[in-house]
């Protein structure tokens, strides 16, 4: 998912698994300690988690490849 992000080809539904995919990643190896990821040391993944879910809804942009077969 990070490298079809990286190039913008598929981003949202790569996005959007890749967000998921932490969520699912923070609640594994932090979350059963505090809900609070200051509390817990998951900043990072909620960070990652959050940015993935807003790159889902935001889309990849014109310098993409998902933009350039838009245009052609």
């Amino acid at each position: 998912a990070g490298g079809l992000i990286a190039i913008g080809l598929l981003t949202r539904p790569a996005a959007f698994v890749a967000s998921g995919m932490a969520a699912v990643g923070y609640w594994v190896a932090h979350g059963m300690q505090s809900p609070f990821p200051i509390a817990n040391g998951g900043e990072t993944i909620a960070l990652y988690c959050f940015l993935f879910l807003f790159i889902a809804t935001r889309g990849a942009g014109i310098w993409s490849v998902d933009g350039a077969m838009k245009k052609a």
